[in-house]
């Protein structure tokens, strides 16, 4: 099944090459002139001499009055790897884009990324050599040709008309690879390569217009994990570039000496250090034969690998994966300042050759400080993005793994390492051997102010001196990323365990699966069947729905959790509750009102037919002529190429609104990637997405009886009565596999107003008069001035479609002077944060509205 799988994802890729390239005449025909341009000038394995001369951009170049040389660059590749790359995203990136966008703006994108970016480029490295005049001269005296400088150029002009997914990811993370291939190669190509991409950044809107969506930046907490990530990555791939480009000559290619081994043999260096061991040729050739080798550099290179390991984390919202982030970019910045200090301050002392590789530079010195500094804040700007929690006992079993290997490798190594002692250039005891041990951990980068006391001089030896880090490094990094992929439901992840398995072996509301979100916490019954979710905010605890547990024991579980809350200086409210519970809470002499009307769809016969269901028999209608279908999915296990579609639409969604997700009884990505969710796609016969409801399980006496509405999204350019179509054919499904009922779920804010002509009671009135009826106008008002913004109101009408039966939601409480903070509790709770733009564009749309 998965073989079939990856065969239709590799045939619809190969389809979407071929369709892009069928209708990508200027990209192709680039493609045919950039090789028969290299035949012709023999330069296809490496330019010649010529080709450098006459079409590749330079400051020289323009200089001597060769302005075509803009342009020509773009045209030829630095190495045949260059003319085989160019090819692949020429065909994979290129061609596509022009599809889309058409071929006159393409080659109108590709021309004016490609020469005002190289432009741009040459004036920025002609200014370079007033700040760092090593760099400016080589920028002044280097050569640019590739045609990835105009590909870059046109994928930034292309994603001003992409959806909010793809725009933000792209201009992320390709900025990210360009600017660190700046910083760290710093070859006149990198240059124009950025500068053809901001070109293209700034034009973008000019050549194929805006997206449709607007430009706000208002993401999903899950994609600003993937941001963040993707920026962490990129800084960790910058060493990685440093070390293993031996011509890098930018700002930080510092760093690309501290992976540099002195070319000398150990026979060389026990010479030099023979005649005197103090000199700065024996401490160089140790320290050189310490960086060198296979070994000591993979050894240097694994703690960008951590990093990369931690961004996977930070990709899944996980805490410890921020907090290891934290710690690693503090070390970094911290080993920037010591290098700082033992150049300039004298930390060490003149005879020191701590980053001694080359003279000594204060630019240069100081500029590592800004990676590590960047990243730090922003990881410390988006540190509420990171509240995954693996469930309890995953760390502490984790660094028992630590210890353990860091023993058992102690032993092979300190073992090995005096059974061999002879094959050292100077033999070990035990106590040496035990004191060098934890060097061997540490990437030697990070050891070259310690004179080495003994090095390997055979194979055995070197293995053992040289490996055991690696090897090391590697079962933490295999330790760590397994650990990222530990089940997690929320802070307290064996608790929300507990509470599933409650659920799913008692009774619940239509809401109750909802109390197994993140966010919540958990009081579980003395007697252990039943449990109530709650958050506290500002003193408030705040439920998420009806206690679960057996109908029976509602009273006690009630009035247990407030008891629970009370002693501990809470004030309890139960929020988004039944009717049958506001009855228990109404005789305890709590008060409650109404908050939200929940909409139920009774599946036992049902038909829609008749008048009344014109919209939704339409909707059901127009999906066959258009060959749009419904289909079940579950989004943890579904095919890339769907969950990613599913992303994106989500993405639009929010940015549309210009406002964050609300959370709370809301759900987003993060809780229909659940096993226990049901998704249910319209999609058409070429696998693209046009909408996606998520459905919820209710459980009575251990059985599911029902389904509840949750997550809805459709796409903005796509078959538009989606909603309607999904809602109706999941219904109908749900009825086949005998269903009692679907809720619809409350809209927040919203309710179904009072019939005409209805009465209440005297103590009704006055019961209204004193305790609800001011917070009910706070409600109604909150629910009018968010309508622009959010649309509860405009949903509750929405599901009227369907003819539903309306079931009030209640929130009930036991003290009404606590209304003020229970009011600011709930807003905290729907939307926990909201920066300063954000609310000065809620209210712009309150008052416009």
């Amino acid at each position: 099944m998965a073989v079939a799988a990856a065969g239709r994802q590799s045939r619809r890729m190969a389809e979407l090459v071929r369709s892009g390239a069928s209708g990508a005449p200027v990209s192709i025909g680039a493609l045919v002139l950039i090789w028969v341009l290299g035949a012709a000038t023999s330069s296809l394995g490496r330019p010649t001499r010529y080709v450098y001369r006459h079409f590749a951009a330079g400051i020289m170049p323009l200089e001597h009055g060769r302005v075509w040389t803009t342009l020509t660059s773009g045209l030829f590749a630095p190495s045949l790897v260059g003319y085989l790359v160019a090819t692949v995203l020429i065909v994979v990136v290129a061609a596509p884009i022009e599809h889309r966008i058409g071929s006159a703006r393409f080659a109108g994108a590709a021309v004016c990324t490609q020469v005002l970016g190289t432009l741009v480029a040459l004036a920025v490295s002609d200014a370079v050599k007033l700040v760092d005049e090593g760099w400016g001269f080589r920028l002044h005296v280097g050569a640019a040709v590739s045609p990835t400088t105009w590909i870059a150029g046109v994928a930034m002009v292309a994603s001003s008309g992409m959806n909010t997914l793809w725009r933000r990811r792209l201009r992320v993370g390709l900025l990210a690879l360009l600017i660190t291939l700046a910083l760290f190669s710093g070859h006149l190509l990198d240059m124009v390569r950025l500068s053809a991409a901001v070109v293209g950044l700034l034009l973008g809107p000019w050549i194929v217009g805006r997206s449709a969506r607007g430009a706000r930046l208002t993401g999903t907490q899950r994609e600003g994990r993937v941001l963040v990530a993707l920026v962490v990555a990129a800084s960790a791939l910058g060493p990685v570039l440093a070390a293993l480009s031996p011509n890098a000559v930018g700002p930080l290619a510092v760093l690309r000496d501290l992976f540099r081994g002195a070319g000398w043999t150990p026979d060389e260096v026990r010479e030099f250090c023979a005649q005197s061991s103090s000199s700065e040729e024996c401490r160089r050739g140790l320290l050189g034969l310490r960086l060198g080798g296979v070994g000591p550099t993979l050894l240097s290179l694994m703690p960008s690998v951590f990093l990369l390991v931690l961004a996977d984390g930070l990709r899944r919202g996980r805490r410890f994966a921020w907090i290891a982030a934290v710690v690693a970019q503090v070390i970094l910045l911290a080993l920037s300042l010591a290098n700082f200090g033992v150049r300039f301050i004298g930390f060490v002392g003149k005879e020191s050759i701590f980053y001694g590789l080359d003279s000594p530079n204060l630019y240069r010195t100081m500029t590592p400080f800004l990676t590590p500094l960047a990243i730090l804040v922003v990881l410390v700007a988006t540190r509420g993005f990171f509240t995954v929690s693996a469930p309890r006992g995953t760390y502490r079993r984790l660094w028992l793994l630590v210890v353990g290997v860091v023993a058992g490798l102690g032993v092979v190594y300190v073992t090995g390492a005096w059974l061999a002692r002879a094959g050292f250039d100077r033999e070990p005891g035990v106590g040496s051997l035990l004191a060098d041990y934890p060097q061997r951990l540490i990437p030697p980068v990070y050891l070259q102010w310690l004179d080495p006391q003994f090095l390997p001089d055979n194979a055995a030896t070197t293995l053992l001196f040289e490996w055991t880090g690696v090897l090391f490094w590697i079962v933490v990094c295999v330790a760590v990323w397994m650990t990222f992929h530990a089940p997690a439901h929320g802070v307290a992840t064996d608790d929300t365990e507990r509470a599933r398995g409650l659920l799913r072996a008692s009774s619940g509301s239509p809401l109750s699966w909802m109390t197994t979100w993140r966010g919540n916490r958990y009081w579980f019954s003395p007697d252990g069947t039943g449990y109530v979710a709650y958050r506290v905010i500002a003193g408030v605890a705040l439920t998420t729905g009806d206690p679960v547990g057996p109908r029976d024991r509602l009273r006690e579980n009630v009035t247990g959790f407030a008891e629970f809350a009370t002693g501990n200086g809470w004030i309890p409210c139960f929020y988004s509750v039944t009717g049958e519970l506001r009855e228990v809470t109404d005789g305890i002499g709590w008060a409650g009102i109404q908050v939200a009307e929940e909409t139920v769809l009774r599946l036992d016969g049902l038909a829609f037919t008749g008048k009344k269901f014109q919209d939704v028999r339409t909707a059901l209608n127009r999906a066959k002529k258009a060959g749009v279908h419904a289909e079940w999915i579950s989004f943890p296990t579904a095919p890339l190429a769907i969950t990613d579609q599913i992303t994106a639409i989500s993405e639009e969604w929010v940015a549309d609104k210009g406002m964050p997700e609300m959370g709370f009884t809301l759900g987003g990505l993060d809780e229909i990637d659940d096993p226990e969710v049901r998704c249910l796609i319209a999609v058409d016969a070429e696998r693209t997405v046009h909408g996606i409801t998520s459905w919820m399980p209710v459980y009575r006496d251990g059985e599911i009886v029902g389904w509840t509405l949750d997550f809805m999204r459709r796409r903005s350019e796509g078959f538009r009565p989606a909603m309607e179509f999904l809602i109706a054919s999941a219904a109908l499904l749900l009825e086949e596999e005998g269903a009692e009922f679907v809720s619809l779920s409350g809209a927040p804010l919203a309710k179904v107003e009072d019939p005409a002509g209805a009465s209440i009671t005297e103590e009704e009135e006055r019961e209204r008069t004193a305790l609800g009826v001011v917070m009910d106008k706070v409600l109604d008002v909150l629910g009018r001035t968010l309508e622009p913004v959010y649309g509860f109101r405009s949903l509750l009408a929405f599901k009227s479609k369907f003819q539903p039966e309306y079931v009030p939601m209640h929130m009930t409480f036991a003290d009404p002077g606590a209304l003020p903070s229970i009011g600011n509790a709930i807003g905290r709770a729907y939307l926990p944060e909201v920066s300063i733009g954000q609310g000065m564009r809620l209210v712009r749309t309150m008052i416009r509205s």
